[in-house]
C-alpha cells in the first residue's frame, strides 16, 4: 500500500485533476493571436490552416479577422474561397458587404460584385454612403449603364445621393458610358464640387468628344490641378489639335503646375502629330531636366514619337536605356525597325523579346511580318506566320494576312495567295477589309506583270482563273470549289 501511495504522489502528471488543471492554464487562442498568425501567412495553403484553426476556435463570426483572411485570398486570387468565406458569416455587416464588393471590382469580376450587391439589398442589409460608389465602379466596370441608373434612383431614396464622392463616380460612369447629358445633370445638380467634380466633369466631357465645352469649364475652374490640366491637353491631342494642346501647356508651366508622366506623353503625341522631332527632342530634355524617370509609358512614347519623326537612332538609344519595357514598348520597337527598313535587327529584338519572356501578340507579329515584307523574305514570313498560330495561338488579323499577301505576290507565288485567301478565317465580302486586301492583291500582281480581263464588274487575272474579284462597291471574294 506505501509503494502504491508512493507512486500516486511522485506521478501526479497522470492524475486527471492535475491534466486538467495544465489545460485550463493553456493560453487561449484568441482575436489577437488570430491575426498575428494571419499576418505572418505566406501562402494559401498556410491561410487555410489558420482557417481551420479559427473555425476549431470559435472565431468564424470575428468580422475583423473574417475581412483580414478574405483580404488574403483575393490577394492569391482565391475569390472561390474568399466567397466561400463570406456566405459563412450569419450577419455580414455593411463593412463586409463593401470590402467584397470592392474587393471583386478590383479583381476583374465586376459582374460578381454586381450580384453580391444585389443579394446584400434583397436581404435586406442596409446600404451606406460607400455601398453606393464601391457598386457604381463595378457598373462602370462592365459598362452596365442601366444597372447603374437603378443603383442611382436607390441612392436618392435612401438619402445618399448628395455624397459628393457618389457624384463623383456617377459623373464618370455616365461620361465613360456615353451618356454626357446624365453627366451633365449629376454635375448641375451638385452643391459642392471638389477639384476632383470639376476634373472629372471636364474629363469626361472630352471624352465624349465636346472639346469646346470641356475647355469652358476648364476655364471655369476656381483651382485646377495637374489632372486636370493634362486631361485637357489630352484631349487636344485626341481631336487632333497639337497646337492648342501646347499652347496650354505653356499656359500651365506659367501656372507653376508641374506636369506628370502622361503629360508628356501627351506632348510626345502631339509632337508626332506635327512631325516636329524638334519638339519631341524638347519634351525628352524637359523630361530628363526635371527628373522624370524613363519609365514604361513616357519610353514607349519616346520610341514612337522618335521612330515617326525620323531618327531610329534616338529610338533605338531610348529602347536600350529603359530598365522595364512592356510588350508596348517591344512592339514599338520592332515596327519601327521593320518601317526603317531595318528588317534583320527587327527580327532580331523579337528574338530578344522571347528570351526575357514576354509574349507576343497580334501587334508583335504585324510588325515581325512587315520586317519580313520589307527583306522581301517570304520563307521567314511562311515561318513566323506558322509559328504565330501554331505555336502562340493567335488568331491572324487584316495586317497579318496583307502582308503574306503582298510576300507572295511579290515572289509571283499566286497559288499560294489563293490558299490563303480560301482558309482566311475574316469574312471579307462586302466588307471594307475586302476592298484593302483585294487592292494589295492587285498592286501586287501589277508590279509583276499580271495582266487582267474585264467582264462587266468582274475582274479575272488570266493566269490565275481559281481566283476571281468583283469591283462594286467593295472587293469581294469569289472562289471555285471544284
Amino acid at each position: 500500500m506505501a509503494t502504491c501511495f508512493s507512486c500516486a504522489v511522485s506521478t501526479p502528471s497522470r492524475s486527471p485533476i492535475f491534466s486538467s488543471r495544465r489545460h485550463n492554464n493553456k493560453p487561449k487562442f484568441a482575436s489577437q493571436e488570430a491575426i498575428i498568425l494571419i499576418q505572418k501567412c505566406s501562402n494559401f495553403s498556410h491561410l487555410k490552416l489558420i482557417h481551420a484553426k479559427i473555425i476549431r476556435n470559435t472565431l468564424s463570426n470575428d468580422q475583423l479577422i473574417v475581412r483580414k483572411l478574405l483580404h488574403l485570398c483575393f490577394s492569391y486570387g482565391k475569390m472561390d474561397y474568399a466567397s466561400l468565406l463570406f456566405h459563412q458569416i450569419r450577419y455580414p455587416h455593411t463593412f463586409t458587404w463593401n470590402f467584397m464588393i470592392r474587393a471583386y471590382t478590383k479583381n476583374g469580376s465586376s459582374q460578381q460584385a454586381i450580384l453580391l450587391y444585389n443579394l446584400m439589398i434583397c436581404q435586406g442589409f442596409p446600404p451606406d454612403k460607400f455601398t453606393f460608389p464601391f457598386i457604381v465602379k463595378a457598373c462602370l466596370a462592365s459598362s452596365a449603364l442601366e444597372k447603374g441608373k437603378e443603383v442611382h434612383g436607390f441612392a436618392i431614396k435612401t438619402g445618399f445621393s448628395k455624397d459628393t464622392f457618389l457624384h463623383n463616380t456617377l459623373m464618370d460612369l455616365y461620361f465613360k458610358c456615353g451618356d454626357a447629358e446624365y453627366g451633365r445633370k449629376v454635375f448641375d445638380k451638385m452643391c459642392v464640387r471638389s477639384i476632383v467634380s470639376w476634373t472629372t466633369f471636364v474629363a469626361g466631357l472630352v471624352a465624349c468628344g465636346e472639346l469646346d465645352a470641356a475647355r469652358r469649364a476648364f476655364n471655369q475652374m476656381p483651382t485646377r490641378n495637374v489632372v486636370s490640366w493634362t486631361a485637357m491637353i489630352n484631349g487636344y491631342v485626341k481631336d487632333q489639335r497639337p497646337q492648342e494642346a501646347f499652347e496650354l501647356f505653356w499656359r500651365m508651366q506659367l501656372s507653376n503646375v508641374r506636369p506628370n508622366e502622361f503629360t508628356l506623353v501627351g506632348l510626345l503625341k502631339a509632337s508626332t502629330e506635327l512631325g516636329s522631332l524638334q519638339l519631341g527632342s524638347w519634351i525628352h530634355e524637359y523630361a530628363l531636366k526635371n527628373g522624370f524617370k524613363l519609365g514604361v509609358f513616357l519610353g514607349t512614347a519616346l520610341i514612337d514619337m522618335y521612330s515617326k519623326c525620323g531618327s531610329l537612332v534616338d529610338a533605338k538609344h531610348v529602347f536600350d536605356k529603359m530598365q522595364v519595357k512592356s510588350l508596348a514598348t517591344w512592339n514599338s520597337m520592332i515596327t519601327s525597325l521593320g518601317v526603317h527598313g531595318c528588317g534583320k535587327e527587327a527580327l532580331a529584338v523579337f528574338a530578344q523579346m522571347e528570351e526575357a519572356n514576354i509574349e507576343p501578340d497580334a501587334i508583335t507579329f504585324v510588325g515581325v511580318l512587315c520586317a519580313c515584307v520589307q527583306m522581301n523574305n517570304v520563307e521567314e514570313g511562311d515561318r513566323y506566320f506558322k509559328y504565330m498560330t501554331e505555336c502562340y495561338r493567335i488568331t491572324p488579323i487584316l495586317e497579318h494576312y496583307t502582308c503574306m499577301i503582298e510576300l507572295y505576290t511579290r515572289a509571283n507565288m499566286l497559288n499560294e495567295v489563293n490558299m490563303l485567301v480560301n482558309t482566311m478565317e475574316i469574312k471579307l465580302n462586302g466588307s471594307p477589309e475586302a476592298a484593302l486586301i483585294g487592292s494589295s492583291i492587285i498592286d501586287g500582281m501589277a508590279e509583276n506583270g499580271r495582266f487582267f480581263e474585264h467582264h462587266g464588274k468582274d475582274l479575272y487575272c488570266l493566269e490565275t482563273p481559281t481566283l476571281q474579284l468583283s469591283q462594286n462597291k467593295f472587293w469581294c471574294f469569289k472562289w471555285d470549289v471544284g
